[in-house]
């Protein structure tokens, strides 16, 4: 089992960046798939990115492609979502995501792959 939390979250202005952080708990986070999600008021929880366990794949949502990127150290535990060029539709509650996988470069778009999820961070985007 593997707990995840999430910190980086804040107010930033339109074309800021910020960067998120998730720290995992346990020895064993180099066994899981990565991603990064995000909820916004009133709408379904969407996927924004993903990573897989040895940083080899990546794939990210349509809508942040080009200026969102994650990233991992193993080392650390920690799985990152740098983000440029912010937007105000970027506002939401972002979560982070875990799924222990035998795959070293696979990577899951879908909610229901990841079975951990962290507390969230808010960002707000102003314009």
């Amino acid at each position: 089992q593997v707990q995840l939390v999430e910190s980086g979250g804040g107010l930033v202005q339109a074309g800021g960046s910020l960067r998120l952080s998730c720290a995992a708990s346990g020895r064993t986070f180099s066994s899981y798939a990565m991603g990064w999600f995000r909820q916004a008021p009133g709408r379904e929880r969407e996927f924004v990115a993903a990573i897989s366990r040895s940083s080899v794949g990546t794939y990210y949502a349509d809508l942040v492609k080009g200026r969102f990127a994650i990233s991992r150290d193993n080392a650390k535990n920690t799985v990152y979502l740098q983000m440029n060029s912010l937007k105000p539709e970027d506002t939401a509650v972002y979560y982070c995501a875990a799924q222990i996988t035998l795959s070293s470069g696979s990577y899951y778009s879908a909610r229901q792959s990841y079975d951990y999820w962290g507390q969230g961070t808010q960002v707000t985007v102003s314009s």
